[in-house]
């Protein structure tokens, strides 16, 4: 019970901490997006998902492990993932949020490999952000392209 209340306070604080201001991500919403783009209205349930997977994906794994390295590397995505927005709207930069996406994902396939002896599960429950990551960055690095 204290590791999922820990962790749960860790992914919220994260959230809260490293998020862009309002008039940040104002800018950012008023970006022009790939055409084919036609279900961004999901994004937001979409991400929902993949952080309540993560959620349980990082108990299984402490439940399975009690590693404090493997919650670092769960903590490490968890900062690449968050800090991919706030860094984009902070520097009005979308290279940077194209850079942050791609070392996201891959440490996500790294972080995958190394749990994948402690729970099969947790690593199943990694792999929405797996599949999704690449699609984010995609869009990210099209919209720099009509956003110059």
């Amino acid at each position: 019970m204290v590791a999922a209340l820990l962790i749960l306070v860790v992914m919220v604080g994260v959230g809260l901490v490293i998020n862009p201001s309002r008039q940040q991500f104002d800018w950012f919403l008023r970006l022009r997006r790939p055409a084919w783009l036609t279900f961004e209205g999901l994004i937001p349930l979409i991400w929902i998902s993949i952080y309540a997977c993560f959620y349980a994906s990082a108990l299984l794994c402490w439940n399975a492990s009690w590693s404090w390295g493997l919650m670092g590397g769960y903590l490490g995505l968890l900062l690449l993932v968050q800090s991919y927005t706030w860094l984009i709207c902070s520097t009005r930069c979308l290279a940077n949020g194209t850079a942050v996406g791609l070392m996201g994902w891959v440490w996500g396939v790294a972080l995958a490999v190394v749990i994948w002896p402690h729970s099969v599960v947790a690593v199943g429950l990694l792999i929405p952000y797996l599949l999704w990551s690449p699609v984010g960055t995609l869009v990210t690095w099209q919209m720099q392209r009509i956003n110059r």
